[in-house]
């Protein structure tokens, strides 16, 4: 399982936002369909699901960028569904960076101040401020084009709560940078969010990245809500089929009074719920076998098909083309 960050709870400052019974449909197509959705406040969740689930049309709707067909957004309880997104009180950070290329990491950041005719002297404190939130205190003489992506979204980051927003926005921010700053990137929106105590709506189609930072993670699939729970619990407890087989990876094992028996009814088992070189267990031939690190993912040939089996790694575990045994791990 994906290791998920640990920490207090978000504090009763965010907002509460709702969905209900949101519609979104273009011709024939339904692109939400129905959505119940609650948001308590200072929570992050994390709006997960395959390309095209509705997962953007929900933020959106939410941003006030688009209109439902019919159901009502609320957000503090109030019904904003007819209100003009710059009448929202939301902040948004975009897939892509969107920093106003001739501006200072500080002036872009201050943008939105400017716009609500905040003094030049309380911009540029607050702009330090949020900059040194975010780990740029030194960077704010900077251009965008100075900046690597890492450091340009945590501007854009820095930019959208500098107008203390009720509810922030984050549209795959991630998706668009290399995985070793992806990662230090995501923990550090985590610990803004944690500090702020922002209501957030994290989009994402990255489910490592989902059960990682939310406090619980909402799938979506064909507009449709699937399962919305804490991130352990969508993992080991799938609500259904499609779950289980978008959040993580999962084998599906004939199963009978706690062993694996050929002909049995299927179990969905999770590759680290497997494991192998019992003498008595279910006979197969290592097809692959891949060092993850801390742990190695074996892909076995058996008579009930392929399982994906993730064992902690040592020496003595079996190669490529080599014969082996599965069980049901302890």
């Amino acid at each position: 399982m994906t290791d998920v960050i640990t920490a207090p709870q978000a504090t009763e400052r965010g907002t509460a936002v709702e969905f209900r019974a949101l519609r979104r449909t273009y011709g024939s197509a339904h692109a939400l369909d129905g959505l119940d959705l609650a948001l308590k406040p200072g929570e992050l969740l994390a709006l997960l699901g395959p390309s095209g689930c509705g997962k953007t049309t929900a933020l959106r709707l939410l941003a006030g960028f688009d209109t439902p067909t019919s159901g009502q957004v609320l957000i503090g309880g109030k019904d904003v569904t007819g209100i003009p997104a710059s009448k929202r009180d939301t902040g948004m950070v975009f897939q892509a960076y969107s920093l106003f290329p001739t501006m200072t990491a500080a002036e872009n950041v201050a943008f939105g101040l400017r716009m609500r005719r905040v003094g030049a002297a309380e911009r540029a404190r607050r702009a330090a401020e949020l900059l040194e939130v975010v780990g740029l205190g030194d960077r704010g003489g900077s251009y965008p084009h100075e900046m690597s992506g890492g450091q340009q979204q945590r501007v854009a980051l820095a930019r959208a709560l500098a107008v203390s927003p009720s509810v922030l926005l984050l549209d795959e921010p991630l998706s668009a940078l290399d995985a070793r700053v992806r990662v230090q990137l995501r923990d550090e929106i985590r610990r803004v969010q944690l500090a702020e105590g922002i209501t957030t709506l994290f989009v994402t189609h990255d489910q490592a990245e989902a059960l990682a930072v939310a406090d619980r993670v909402a799938v979506l699939n064909k507009g449709r809500l699937e399962q919305v729970d804490t991130p352990q619990e969508v993992y080991t407890r799938p609500a259904t089929e499609f779950v289980a087989e978008f959040v993580g990876v999962t084998n599906h094992v004939p199963v009978e009074d706690g062993r694996i028996r050929p002909g049995a009814d299927t179990r969905q088992v999770r590759p680290e719920g497997l494991t192998v070189g019992d003498p008595d267990g279910l006979s197969g031939t290592v097809l692959t076998s891949t060092f993850l690190g801390a742990v190695t993912r074996l892909v076995v040939t058996t008579e009930v098909g392929e399982l994906i089996v993730d064992v902690t790694s040592r020496p003595d575990l079996p190669a490529a083309g080599e014969p082996t045994t599965v069980t049901l791990a302890p």
